[in-house]
């Protein structure tokens, strides 16, 4: 495994759609692999591979337990808002307002093409729908509606902490 290179904003490889997975083969295990690796190392919750420059429809998310892979993915049913935080690793230290569903339920591929299902809710599913929107070349700061300055963000994060703190 190793650890690649996360391109950010401006890359023109960000914006655009990437392709089905057709081969399941060893290098999208070696892809996979170091993907799971990058967003460990980077403190992210998950890697799409546009952004490591691979143009390819693969996704990791780190659920802290587990890391899952989704080859593929496709959203089959979204239900509820929520409204909250995002940033993105390859949008470094700029964060902004979002809109999502609070449920999401998608299936996707593993590295050896079998297909599965997977729910989430609340930051998972949020995770899943930003994850596959960099799959179709678009960043969450197009789907903001509001974009926090660096004052706003470190305000924000010190009254999450006081919360926690609290409870």
């Amino acid at each position: 495994m190793a650890t690649r290179n996360i391109i950010t904003e401006g890359n023109p490889t960000l914006t655009k759609v990437c392709r089905p997975v057709t081969s399941f083969d060893e290098r999208l295990a070696t892809l996979i692999d170091d993907m799971k690796e990058t967003v460990v190392q980077a403190n992210g919750i998950g890697l799409a591979a546009p952004q490591v420059g691979v143009l390819r429809r693969v996704v990791v998310v780190d659920l802290g337990e587990e890391i899952i892979e989704l080859v593929n993915p496709r959203i089959l049913e979204q239900s509820g808002e929520q409204d909250g935080l995002e940033g993105c690793l390859s949008v470094p230290e700029r964060f902004g307002m979002v809109k999502r569903p609070n449920y999401v339920k998608l299936e996707a591929q593993d590295r050896h093409g079998d297909w599965y299902e997977y729910e989430g809710e609340e930051l998972i599913a949020r995770c899943f729908c930003h994850e596959l929107e960099h799959l179709d070349g678009h960043l969450y700061t197009e789907r903001a509606y509001r974009m926090l300055s660096r004052e706003e963000y470190e305000e924000l994060m010190q009254q999450d902490t006081e919360q926690e703190a609290q409870k």
